[in-house]
């Protein structure tokens, strides 16, 4: 499938497939910035600065977090920002905030035995080898990460068709002792001389680009700077590749200013990044993320532009000529000129182009247009709506390949270029098929399959023959036979069906008594698909429950699934969360003083507005790198993308809207609210961190009971990125925490 390369939002460790996010992205501050933190921390460790929490009957006895007096006004309503310095992530008052929070919550887990016995269970069932689904290129080769288990990075490798012996291309763990350089994007050349990659300090969305020569196995001198939210595509000549930048950000402000003026350049091997051509990039659209990719033929480059977030998108194609020597230059034709729906090209077959949409098909369907006459009127349906959504689909073999959601469960057919069924791919069960990867002019594809209870597994699929064989056999570290995961559906205030899937110990007697951790996300179209993580089996075989839940916004039941959790319908999502919750409840799977919260990016922004609507409902929250300033989102980093999906506080008519549930502004002095911990990243710059700062700070200045309210901050670590150590250090402070909290 041809990517969308849209602004990614968020992701999740239980999200294992999207349709256009299958990545995280990442940036730096200086090796300077890292010496003073050090010194700022260590300093106050050293002078007693940092104390040990002190817990009375009534409540925390947290460190001082200074109140300011900045205020602003929204259309006559005054709202209060006391905590507003700390969106100077670098000044010494934040760094400080920093250090003696960290410490502080640090002092508090320490005293628990638990956290060092589910580090080293979490560990256990960390060390299983796995791989990613494939890259391929012509000539049967290819390209895959492999881990053997705890290693910080994946290794990339590549082979010639099965039985070739796999080849080290770069290993990302000898970058970094501390796995804080992180491999991101990495596209091999069509004529396999080539690897195109990207690097990203500390995992954050910022890119630098280098070119390794894969017979000597040596970077050439190419490097690409401020590349952000950007595939690699290369001509079908190897000779170059389309990618997409920023201009500079200002200096010292690469991880918070706002962004604007993303554009696609060709870069041609051993020449200078100043030299590369725009290719794509207008001022009208200064605030669109835009992207290019060539097809499998390399006969075309198509392009799309969305308002930031936006499912909708334009599309653009330009024919390129001889692949063999392709004219970079050639002008781009508009398909789709304005923001009407959604047009994602899957591949072309010659100058007809096939394509995902869901113009007129909120389900989506698959189309098919002559490049000769690139008008929609012109568009024909190849594969039509269904009552399933599409989540995904690939050309292999000159045969279209579809993956539909059944309530959320995964169905994948194939059909012809008529649209004529041919048969459905067997899958080994129930759960999620992720990361299809294909070439239609091949017929072997790639595909990877997961369920709570059985990690991503990857498997080739033969459309001609129909064969199915397993790439990699996977070692559990757990008997997931002692364990089921079933699906039940909740009814929401308005009637509508949210699905939940429960993962708990077969045999559990239903008596309201077990810690439950309910997860969602509820937003950007993006589906909450039922996939293994480690934190699973540590959970319930300590007696606990794990739920995922499917809210509206998400991608699960199609667009208008979406659109019914978005701008002013926002309140839907909380609303079916809470429903969600009321369920396990009711049916005695747990009880509110047993249930945990959990949820990430917009998700963490789900468990803020919660916390401050239901905290009769939950005993634990743990929000990560959570958007909790919903008045302010929109002026760093990437926040103007997410307009589409939140809308904006400069907006008279959202204002309200926004106020009434953003968590930073409806938590009320001297209530009670859940014991929370709160998670972010020194350098997350997609939600940038001091979302939680001024959160965390506000909240712990309003609990009145002892339920405690702390923040871990991660260092060398971003919005979705972790090195494996510092992961699974990550989750045993969150079990520990949602445990000692739920006795």
């Amino acid at each position: 499938m041809l990517p969308e390369y849209r602004a990614p939002f968020c992701s999740s460790s239980m999200r294992i497939s999207s349709r256009r996010l299958e990545r995280e992205y990442g940036s730096s501050l200086n090796a300077g910035d890292f010496v003073y933190r050090a010194f700022i921390i260590a300093s106050l460790v050293l002078t007693g600065a940092i104390a040990t929490p002190a817990i009375n009957a009534q409540r925390v006895i947290y460190p001082p977090s200074q109140r300011g007096t900045v205020s602003d006004d929204y259309f006559g309503t005054r709202v209060p920002d006391p905590y507003r310095w700390m969106e100077d992530l670098n000044s010494p008052k934040t760094l400080a905030w920093v250090g003696t929070q960290n410490q502080f919550t640090n002092s508090y887990l320490a005293q628990f035995p638990l956290r060092d016995s589910l580090r080293s269970r979490l560990t256990e069932l960390f060390n299983y080898a796995r791989v990613t689904v494939p890259q391929t290129i012509p000539g049967n080769r290819l390209f895959y990460r492999r881990n053997t288990g705890l290693q910080n990075q994946s290794v990339l490798y590549m082979r010639t068709g099965w039985d070739g012996p796999p080849i080290t291309v770069l290993d990302p763990n000898s970058l970094s002792a501390d796995g804080s350089i992180a491999l991101e994007e990495s596209t091999p050349s069509p004529d396999g001389r080539y690897l195109a990659y990207s690097l990203a300090q500390g995992g954050a969305d910022w890119r630098t680009v280098r070119v390794r020569d894969l017979a000597s196995m040596r970077d050439m001198p190419d490097t690409l700077h401020w590349v952000r939210f950007s595939g690699l595509s290369w001509t079908r000549d190897g000779r170059g590749f389309f990618y997409s930048r920023y201009p500079d950000p200002p200096q010292g402000m690469s991880l918070s200013a706002a962004l604007s003026g993303h554009a696609v350049y060709y870069h041609v091997l051993g020449t200078l990044q100043s030299q590369d051509a725009l290719t794509f990039g207008r001022p009208e659209l200064a605030h669109y993320f835009v992207g290019c990719t060539v097809g499998d033929d390399g006969r075309y480059v198509f392009c799309t532009a969305s308002a930031g977030a936006d499912n909708r998108n334009r599309l653009y194609f330009a024919d390129l000529g001889d692949p063999m020597h392709p004219n970079t230059a050639a002008p781009l034709v508009p398909i789709v000129n304005e923001d009407i729906a959604q047009f994602q090209v899957i591949d072309n077959i010659g100058s007809t182009a096939y394509i995902l949409t869901d113009d007129g098909s909120p389900r989506r369907r698959v189309i098919a247009l002559d490049l000769a006459t690139p008008d929609r009127s012109h568009m024909r349906t190849v594969v039509p709506e269904s009552g399933f959504s599409i989540e995904s689909a690939v050309m292999s073999g000159g045969r279209i390949v579809v993956q539909y959601l059944e309530d959320v469960k995964s169905i994948v057919r194939v059909f012809d270029t008529r649209g004529l069924a041919r048969g459905a791919i067997p899958l080994p069960g129930v759960g999620t098929v992720s990361s299809l990867s294909a070439r239609n002019d091949s017929p072997e594809m790639f595909y990877a399959f997961t369920s709570p209870l059985v990690p991503a597994t990857v498997y080739e699929y033969n459309v001609e023959s129909r064969e199915t064989k397993l790439f990699e056999q996977v070692k559990l570290t757990f008997d997931p036979n002692a364990y089921e995961t079933r699906q039940v559906f909740a009814t929401s205030k308005d009637g509508t069906k949210i699905p939940l899937f429960i993962t708990m110990k077969k045999g559990t007697v239903l008596d309201g008594s077990h810690p439950t951790i309910l997860y969602a996300y509820g937003g950007f179209d993006i589906s909450v698909l039922p996939g293994f993580n480690p934190t699973i089996p540590a959970w319930v075989e300590r007696g606990g429950i794990y739920v995922t839940t499917n809210l509206r916004g998400g991608g699960e039941y199609g667009e208008a699934w979406h659109e019914a959790g978005m701008l002013t319908k926002k309140q839907n999502v909380f609303d079916d969360f809470i429903t969600a919750a009321e369920h396990l409840v009711s049916e005695r799977y747990t009880s509110p003083s047993k249930l945990v919260m959990q949820g990430g990016s917009n998700g963490g922004l789900l468990v803020g507005a919660i916390t401050t609507q239901r905290p009769d409902l939950f005993a634990v929250a743990l929000p990560a790198v959570g958007v909790m300033d919903m008045l302010r989102y929109d002026r760093f980093t990437g926040g103007a993308a997410w307009v589409t999906e939140y809308g904006s506080s400069s907006n008279e008519a959202m204002f309200p809207i926004l106020f009434k549930y953003s968590p930073l502004q409806n938590i009320k002095t001297g209530a009670c609210y859940p014991a929370t911990l709160a998670t972010t990243a020194d350098h997350d710059d997609r939600v940038v961190p001091s979302h939680t700062f001024k959160y965390i700070a506000t909240l712990q200045a309003a609990q009145e009971c002892a339920r405690p309210v702390l923040v871990r901050i991660e260092t060398q670590a971003s919005h979705g990125y972790r090195p494996t150590a510092k992961l699974i250090a990550e989750i045993a402070d969150e079990l520990t925490f949602a445990l000692v909290n739920t006795p």
